[in-house]
């Protein structure tokens, strides 16, 4: 009904219009009833299902606000600033139990660290969730790659990236080697005159070098004092910009609303997705001139190769770059953090490696270094790079556990119900890894072999493509540091406090004081 309406004389005779009134509030009532009559008619599915299960309910977060769950979120808030937000949670699970549940806006949300409630969600129910707000968060950047689909198209990403990480694309370690010793010309100095060094940004340069090389077989080289340019040191910059605005858009869930996207992150996020557009465009062009290129295999060439979709290949080789160089350089500072607090550690590691006489090793080699792995795997699990995950349920299911008085029950999970997980926190259950659970321990891998209570690289179809790649990236890393470093010390007397993105990373940096091994 337009404005100049009004001025029909059917609208000015009081007859008509209280005739038209009554037809109005007639329709409002119709459809008040029918909406309540679908309300019942889902209750009533909803509590059959809930019956059929044997679902119980969990034990819930002690809100005040019951709907938009404020104090919860303020609280959240608080602790995010306070860099212990990680730490709140396994509080709540301390209180509550290893599942709770919470709503906010009406949905309900379910939060789990018991390992079946997680295999459940990852695995076995796999097809009952999704991956929730990730398109319309991570979209912008990441385009419609592995990390942010589902379905059908999720799995054509996995197929078409699977055959890029077998074992003769992961085990080239001089590739590795050669930006280490980009790394060492930086560190020399610092080591000679005995100063002090953060290796966390150093870090951050070098798994970007090598998972450029990875993928584009062109490395950024942003460690090089010698082949570094500014458009690199542009996209580096850019790139963690963008990683760390994702970050912080997440942790607000259902009020990201309140942060609107800056001119300065499209900026970046067009930067990033230029730059490596540049990258395809060549392989792209080679492919249809028919030119051969070099005999090496790289990503981008075999991906170009599977597929005729060039915003697939650009938006794949960044989905693949941020777990390439963000999860390896975090879970580096962290490590090197730890070991450079821990002397008699570090010795037990360089005793190890000198059965390599201060050559490289060999891929093969690698799985001779059990302590070695047994450092890295107890930096996964004390400080996993993705911390914390969630799902969204697209049907009505359930978790097996975590309901009624002992926590034995199944939990119902609505339609539209969200799973939040905490690795961080499972990792750290004393009745899974002892008492010391929260303590740097390596010697507890000892033959020992966890299963869904371990998850640093995820689990199930969507278990982490590249942790081989990662692994193997960590360990020469290691190996390098420990033939060239007698000592590692820490100048930073702080505790570990988080630096939470979309990864976590140490929030005061890695600063350490290095000293040259004498040569054999």
């Amino acid at each position: 009904m337009g404005v100049q309406d009004i001025t029909n004389p059917l609208f000015r005779d009081k007859s008509s219009a209280s005739v038209i009134t009554a037809a109005l509030l007639s329709s409002s009532v119709v459809v008040l009833v029918v909406a309540f009559f679908r309300f019942l008619r889902s209750r009533s599915s909803s509590q059959r299902f809930i019956a059929e299960n044997n679902c119980k309910p969990a034990p819930a977060w002690p809100q005040k606000d019951p709907f938009f769950a404020l104090d919860f979120i303020l609280e959240g808030f608080r602790h995010f600033r306070q860099k212990t937000y990680l730490d709140l949670w396994r509080k709540y699970y301390a209180d509550l139990g290893p599942t709770f549940t919470l709503r906010m806006r009406g949905v309900q949300y379910v939060n789990t660290i018991d390992p079946e409630n997680i295999k459940t969600i990852l695995a076995s129910r796999f097809h009952d969730y999704s991956l929730s707000e990730r398109v319309e968060i991570m979209g912008p950047l990441l385009g419609r790659g592995i990390f942010v689909t589902d379905g059908d198209e999720w799995a054509h990403s996995r197929a078409l990236l699977r055959p890029n990480f077998a074992k003769d694309h992961v085990a080239d370690l001089g590739m590795i080697d050669r930006h280490f010793g980009d790394l060492m010309a930086l560190l020399r100095p610092h080591a000679a005159a005995g100063s002090a060094v953060d290796l966390q940004p150093l870090f951050m340069r070098l798994t970007l070098d090598t998972a450029t090389e990875f993928l584009f077989n062109k490395s950024t080289r942003t460690l090089s004092l010698e082949h570094a340019r500014p458009a690199e040191h542009a996209f580096g910059d850019a790139f963690q910009l963008s990683l760390d605005e994702m970050g912080l858009v997440l942790r607000l869930g259902p009020f990201r609303w309140l942060r609107r996207q800056s001119r300065e992150i499209t900026d970046a996020h067009k930067l990033c997705r230029a730059y490596v557009d540049r990258f395809v465009d060549e392989a792209w062009a080679l492919k249809q001139g028919g030119k051969k290129t070099d005999n090496r295999t790289y990503f981008l060439k075999e991906l170009v190769e599977s597929t005729n979709n060039k915003d697939k290949v650009r938006d794949e080789l960044l989905n693949i770059l941020i777990a390439g160089r963000d999860t390896v350089a975090s879970l580096l500072g962290s490590l090197l953090r730890v070991l450079s607090q821990r002397p008699e550690i570090w010795a037990k590691v360089r005793a190890e490696v000198a059965q390599f006489e201060g050559k490289l090793p060999r891929y093969d080699q690698l799985r001779n270094l059990k302590y070695a792995k047994y450092c890295i795997n107890e930096a996964l699990r004390l400080w996993p790079a993705v911390p914390l995950n969630s799902r969204l349920a697209v049907r009505e299911t359930v978790l097996p556990r975590g309901g009624g008085p002992n926590g034995d029950d199944p939990v119902y999970v609505p339609k539209g119900g969200l799973v939040n997980y905490s690795v961080y926190a499972m990792h750290r259950r004393t009745d899974f890894f002892g008492a010391d659970a929260g303590e740097f321990r390596p010697e507890r891998w000892e033959g020992q072999i966890y299963s869904w209570q371990y998850l640093p690289f995820n689990g199930g179809p969507r278990i982490c493509l590249g942790q081989q790649y990662a692994l193997t990236e960590m360990l020469v890393v290691l190996v390098r540091f420990a033939q060239e470093f007698s000592h590692i010390e820490s100048r930073d007397p702080t505790p570990w406090q988080e630096e939470l993105h979309l990864t976590v990373r140490p929030a005061n940096g890695v600063l350490v004081a290095l000293t040259l091994a004498k040569p054999a």
